[in-house]
This record gives C-alpha cells, sequence and structure tokens, in this order.
C-alpha cells in the first residue's frame, strides 16, 4: 500500500514550525497571493512543481522536505528511537558512559589557569604602583 504524501498539508506544517502566518507567507509570494489563496494551496494534496518551488524557497526548506515530509514516520521515529524508548533497549545498542577525560584533571587545569591568571592582575598591580611611586 503506497501512501500518499498531502504536500498542501506540508507546507502548512512548515510554515507552522516556522512561525510563519498565512498572510505573511502570501506577501512574501507576491501581490497576487493571499491569505485565502494560501489557505486553498495548503489544502491540495499535489502542488505544481513551479509553485512548489517557489514556496519552499519562501519558505527556506528543499523541495524535497515538502515532497516527502511524512508526519506519521516522523512521530513513530521520534517515539522509537530516544533513548529510552522499548524498541530502543531490545536492540543491541552499546553505550559507553566512561567519560574520555579525567574530571578532576579538568578541575586541576581550571584551577592553574585561575591562578595564572590572578598572578598576572598581581604583577600588573605591581607595575602601576611602581610607576605611581
Amino acid at each position: 500500500m503506497e501512501k500518499t504524501i498531502h504536500q498542501g498539508r506540508n507546507v502548512k506544517r512548515f510554515r507552522e514550525m516556522l512561525g510563519i502566518k498565512q498572510e505573511g507567507l502570501a506577501l512574501e509570494l507576491g501581490e497576487d497571493w493571499n491569505q485565502r489563496k494560501i489557505s486553498l494551496l495548503e489544502q491540495k494534496d499535489v502542488i505544481e512543481e513551479d509553485l512548489l518551488a517557489q514556496v519552499a524557497k519562501v519558505l527556506k526548506v528543499p523541495v524535497e522536505a515538502i515532497k516527502n515530509f511524512d508526519e506519521e514516520a516522523a512521530v513513530f521515529n521520534i517515539q522509537n528511537n530516544y533513548e529510552g524508548s522499548t524498541l530502543n533497549h531490545s536492540s543491541n545498542y552499546q553505550y559507553n558512559y566512561q567519560p574520555t577525560f579525567n574530571p578532576i584533571d579538568k578541575i586541576v587545569e581550571l584551577y592553574e589557569a585561575l591562578v595564572k591568571s590572578e598572578k598576572e592582575k598581581i604583577e600588573l598591580m605591581q607595575r602601576i604602583l611602581d610607576k605611581i611611586n
């Protein structure tokens, strides 16, 4: 069973994700466009190639994203591919929870940098005092 992608609905989803109102999209598409035409466009199953290219350019998304975005597949992937999902635990993923650095070494490194900075401040203050006296 081949699933059809509703391109108009995808335009609406991308527009909403980007926080663009129908009026804003109409304004960007040109004088011939208004909110009503955008509403009608978003109801179309298939959008003409040249128009789809224009809309994609305004939304700054690839044409293929509008043509191929499947919300159900995206939701399925999100639900089943996050770290705590049951599907993820049943697979053979290996996790390395050991850091690649020693945290104490990082603390010492930070402390040494702080001490160096303080020494530089003291030297600078000493030079200023020497100039004054």
